[in-house]
């Protein structure tokens, strides 16, 4: 039996890994009083006519504040400071605000703010907000919040958002959220719905979060069931949690979709992943690239691999390149891999070390798997120590198994351990064989039970081998079943004999017979056994053929048998042929089973060359044939030599 993990692969950790949400801030203070007004910036040609309407309008209104209009100075100083023009704006905005214009207050104090008089702006701002000006409360509370005063913050960017401020509803809501306060999904929604795309972002990100929770809820009380088929909630129930979790799924999509669509790069990351998780690969890949060009890496790397997955392994490169120039660490494994498969291990390498340095465990896993490949044990240690230290449980198995392949018994069994506990399936296999190596069956079989529930196929094998050997014949059936339905053939043999024995004696029919016949459950296990190369299966799938008079079918299963090397399959092959009067060729396949040590060939051979007055070499394929046995055989085996010994003295 094989040990498992040995095998060089590329350990991908996933399309892209899920960052941390951003906090609140980064938004602008909001100025006040400057609607339908646009900044100016380098004019395009086609902007020529709105920039010229722009300087009459600053014109007009410089006019009209000349004039002692409070509104106009108010609008002219939003102006402006809009253009960044603070040493124009300043006076405008005091005088108006001298008049009692709170919008040019909330302004003088982004102005102030923008100079570095905080503590200056939040006195206007104070008075603004008191006057009604949600956007100054929005200031006010971002303010305190940066200073640690959570209450006066909340209660300022409250009266913001209840007045609508679209930024002061996400400030609150993430303030809110902050604190793990129930009222946080409420304002980030009403923040959303009036389009503010991190509100939307976030929003998705939230009942993302609620849909695997639920489901994690929903696994865990499964779990805690008592195995009955009828424990665990009603089907009617069951129903509605799948219902709630797909809905809340859908309007995590929707969100996500609205926050892409305002060009939020994240969110089209994450709407490009549920898509390509959907097999809606070609819109997936849109949402990617969308992503990718706004600079999102992750979305290149997820980019690169969906191309690699249509074939296009160039352009996957140009995209896990960008990526892993940008700090990707798994773009930088998979460029890694790429240049592995064309033999490139230098470059490789260069790119393992790359995704190590990027933060990334599996560079180093994956420079131990080149090392390996390579022959380079001792660096290979060395990096699979690297990554299992970090917690790869990957790399604590393939480390431990090439301490079992150096002999170091001890060394290996904590390695195994840990990545087992940690969740490795080959590992737990692992352990079993171990165990198994020490007698410790109970040990073993606890270990090849917990690889099996993860899918093992070959540990299922092992459950099932052990539980027949106990006698509890119901439990290995069990586990055969999930071995041999995962591609495992001994485990279809093994299954398939389990249920022969079960089976009612067939009645016995001539070859050639024609006999209508209805393959059980057994013969297909055995068939789907002899079809994988399996000797036993391919033998018993034979002799059931020839049992209900099929001689071809027979003859077919046993020459395959044969000539993988199976000596009862060339025995059962040399006894069809002479019974079809084929005693020629029958005599070459015994001579082969009788090589590879089956007495009753020998004997057969034996007969043979004592028909044809061959008595010499009669004697000694009777000699043989005394020497492998079994007992029945010998004794004949010995009569015929006696025999033939006396007609050669005469």
């Amino acid at each position: 039996m094989n040990v498992m993990g040995d095998k060089v692969t590329l350990f991908e950790a996933g399309r892209f890994v899920q960052a941390s949400d951003p906090g609140a801030g980064g938004e602008p203070e909001a100025l006040e009083g400057t609607q339908g007004i646009q900044g100016i910036g380098a004019a395009t040609t086609d902007e020529t006519g709105e920039v010229a309407d722009e300087m009459a309008e600053l014109a007009r209104r410089r006019l009209a504040a000349e004039a002692g209009d409070i509104d106009a100075m108010s609008v002219l100083g939003a102006m402006l400071l809009r253009r960044g023009d603070l040493d124009g704006a300043e006076p405008h905005l005091r005088a108006a605000t001298s008049a009692g214009d709170r919008a040019a207050a909330n302004n003088l104090g982004v102005l102030l703010h923008q100079r570095g008089y905080a503590d200056e702006a939040a006195g206007w701002w104070r008075i603004a907000a008191v006057a009604g000006s949600a956007a100054a409360a929005h200031a006010l509370g971002r303010y305190h919040r940066e200073r640690g005063d959570e209450p006066a913050a909340e209660y300022w960017l409250r009266q913001s958002a209840e007045q609508g401020h679209v930024l002061g509803a996400y400030a609150l809501a993430d303030l809110l959220e902050h604190r793990a306060d129930a009222g946080a999904e409420r304002w980030m929604r009403v923040a959303a719905e009036r389009g503010h795309r991190e509100a939307a972002y976030r929003l998705a990100r939230a009942l993302d979060r609620r849909a695997a929770g639920e489901c994690a809820a929903d696994s865990g009380a499964g779990a805690r069931g008592t195995g009955s088929r009828d424990a665990g909630p009603t089907g009617t129930d069951r129903d509605g949690a799948d219902s709630d979790r797909s809905d809340v799924s859908a309007e995590a999509e929707q969100w996500y979709r609205q926050a892409a669509a305002r060009g939020h790069r994240r969110a089209a990351l994450h709407l490009g992943a549920i898509l390509e998780k959907r097999g809606q690969l070609k819109e997936a890949g849109r949402w990617y690239l969308t992503s990718a060009k706004d600079g999102e890496a992750r979305a290149a790397c997820a980019l690169g691999f969906l191309l690699r997955d249509a074939g296009d392994t160039e352009s996957a490169a140009v995209w896990w390149l960008r990526a892993a120039q940008d700090g990707d660490g798994n773009a930088a494994n998979a460029l890694g891999a790429l240049h592995a498969e064309r033999g490139e291990t230098q470059t490789a390498e260069r790119w393992y070390r790359a995704a190590m340095d990027a933060g990334d465990v599996n560079g180093a896993y994956n420079l131990g798997l080149l090392c390996a490949e390579q022959g380079r044990t001792t660096q290979a240690e060395q990096w699979y120590r690297r990554a299992a230290y970090a917690g790869h449980r990957e790399a604590a198995n393939a480390l431990a198994v090439l301490l079992l392949q150096s002999g170091d018994t001890s060394g290996a069994e904590p390695w195994f351990s840990r990545a087992a506990e940690a969740g490795s399936v080959d590992a737990a296999f692992n352990l079993g064989i171990l165990y198994a190596g020490r007698d410790l069956e109970s040990e073993a079989l606890r270990w090849y039970e917990r690889a099996a529930a993860a899918g093992h196929t070959e540990a299922a094998l092992q459950v099932g081998i052990v539980r027949l050997r106990a006698g509890d014949e119901r439990q290995a059936e069990r586990h055969l079943r999930c071995a041999a339905g995962g591609g495992n053939a001994e485990a279809a043999y093994r299954l398939a004999t389990v249920l022969d024995a079960r089976r009612p004696p067939v009645p016995a029919h001539e070859l050639g017979e024609s006999v209508i016949h209805e393959k059980t459950e057994c013969e297909e296990w055995y068939e789907r056994a002899a079809s994988q190369g399996h000797r036993r299966a391919q033998v018993r799938v034979g002799m059931l053929a020839a049992a209900r008079g099929d001689v071809v079918e027979a003859a077919r299963w046993y020459r395959a048998a044969a000539e993988a090397g199976s000596r009862n399959g060339a025995f059962n092959l040399g006894l069809l042929l002479a019974r079809e009067g084929s005693e020629p060729e029958a005599a070459v396949w015994w001579a082969r089973a009788a090589d590879a040590g089956h007495g009753r060939a020998a004997l057969r051979l034996a007969l043979v060359y004592a028909r044809r007055g061959e008595l010499a070499e009669g004697q000694r394929w009777a000699d043989r044939a005394v020497a492998l046995g079994p007992a029945e055989v010998a004794e004949r085996a010995a009569r015929l030599r006696d025999a033939l010994r006396e007609e050669l003295s005469a």
